[in-house]
């Protein structure tokens, strides 16, 4: 599932279906995914509201994954060398 804002009510009613497909109420669901039970029901009535954040707690809570296409990851290397300041040169003698 494509997830943009226009297909928010397919992202709610898909999460009412897995938490109903677990056999969970929304106070279960609530506890599992340690969200409160009103955002249970603002993510399945209108996820639009909703953080995305605390979405990402109920996605996760109910086992489901979330992928993000597209995204690319630098690659960063840190060297371990020590950084050296020419003060530590003049302080030991070193030219």
């Amino acid at each position: 599932m494509q997830v943009t804002p226009d297909s928010l009510p397919e992202l709610a009613k898909r999460l009412l279906s897995e938490r109903k497909r677990q056999g969970l109420t929304r106070a279960q669901a609530a506890s599992v995914c340690n969200v409160s039970t009103s955002f249970i029901r603002d993510a399945e009535d209108d996820p639009s509201r909703c953080s995305f954040a605390l979405l990402m707690k109920l996605i996760q809570g109910l086992g489901l994954k979330l992928t993000v296409e597209g995204w690319q990851v630098r690659e960063v290397t840190l060297s371990t060398a020590p950084a050296t300041s020419d003060n530590d040169s003049e302080a030991t003698g070193a030219p």
